[in-house]
């Protein structure tokens, strides 16, 4: 789907209007890049980790599934790895607006790094829910070398911490379900009351706090959202623009729209021969749903006693519902 030329138009004005933007990404701009969302019906990720029989699908991001039962979470992990991912055309957008002196402030609620792969400064941008480059043990927090972390990945094992009488599983610092962002959202959250123009990107729109970000921009600041279906309240308010359909359709035809087409090829060149130049964690690619066929195969149900997976999964699932139940109500 490609959005209206009208409503393109209207976005495209706004944005050459707009000094302070504040945008807020999410999983969407990524599938271009090899990288599944996490909702969508049969494509998504949480719909193709069925073969696994796990209490929910969200229980394989979970900090109280993870600390017990981490064989999951690192059976995908080599496929989920963001070492050899490519920029998107989104993503070059994102850093075109950065390059033009647009961006007030960038929230992230991905994983992946394309974002600064695609020049926007890091100091314009907070990765709300963390990334892959550091990693440490879930239970006494000590580091843990990246070079044993590349292996246990590439090999799809768990990492152990190497301290002395701890055992603990050792955990990317990415922030899981059950875990709090970091402390520093709070203050960046602010920036949202000093934007001109929000920009909304790929993003359900379902994971607080992030979430509340939209309705926090001021009345009267116009909003665009990018993605492939309206959500939270976009559509409420005057000044509201939906460009439904790919992100990747959206950017160029923006673009377009504000007379920065070859500019925004060109960087996306230059991003994608950036990354390209870079070498390679690992050797062979192996695709998700291979990496879930072999951990079904190993019959994942006997990890855990069944007495514990029974205690887990019914802990999980009651909060899950009360966040479920708040999320319906519009409170997150």
């Amino acid at each position: 789907m490609t959005p209206s030329l009208s409503d393109t138009e209207t976005a495209a004005t706004s944005i050459q209007n707009a000094h302070h933007i504040v945008l807020l990404i999410g999983a969407g701009i990524s599938t271009a890049a090899g990288i599944p969302d996490f909702r969508s019906d049969k494509t998504g990720l949480y719909a193709r980790l069925a073969p696994l029989n796990l209490p929910f699908p969200e229980a394989i991001f979970h900090i109280n599934y993870f600390r017990h039962t981490p064989e999951p979470f690192y059976a995908i992990a080599k496929a989920r790895h963001p070492r050899n991912l490519k920029p998107t055309l989104s993503h070059a957008f994102l850093g075109l607006l950065a390059k033009k002196d647009r961006v007030h402030f960038l929230f992230t609620q991905n994983i992946d790094g394309l974002e600064e792969d695609a020049f926007v400064p890091p100091g314009k941008m907070l990765a709300a829910h963390g990334n892959w480059k550091t990693q440490r043990c879930w239970k006494c927090k000590a580091a843990y070398p990246d070079g044993l972390m590349k292996r246990a990945i590439a090999e799809g094992e768990v990492p152990y911490c190497q301290e002395e009488g701890c055992d603990g599983p050792v955990k990317p610092d990415v922030v899981f379900f059950g875990e709090s962002l970091p402390e520093v959202f709070e203050e960046k959250e602010k920036l949202v009351d000093e934007a001109d123009l929000m920009i909304v990107v790929g993003t359900s729109l379902k994971v607080a706090p992030c979430s509340r970000l939209p309705r926090a921009v001021r009345e009267g600041v116009p909003r665009i959202l990018i993605n492939q279906e309206k959500v939270g309240d976009f559509g409420s308010r005057v000044g509201d623009v939906c460009l439904l359909g790919s992100c990747d359709e959206s950017a160029r035809a923006l673009a377009g729209a504000l007379g920065w087409g070859d500019e925004l090829e060109s960087l996306w060149g230059e991003a994608v021969a950036a990354k390209e130049s870079m070498e390679g964690d690992f050797e062979n690619e192996t695709s998700i749903d291979e990496c879930i066929r072999r951990l079904a195969q190993e019959n994942q149900g006997k990890m855990i006693s069944d007495g514990h997976k029974k205690m887990l999964e019914t802990h999980l699932e009651s909060k899950f519902a009360r966040l479920s139940t708040a999320a319906s109500k519009g409170n997150i």
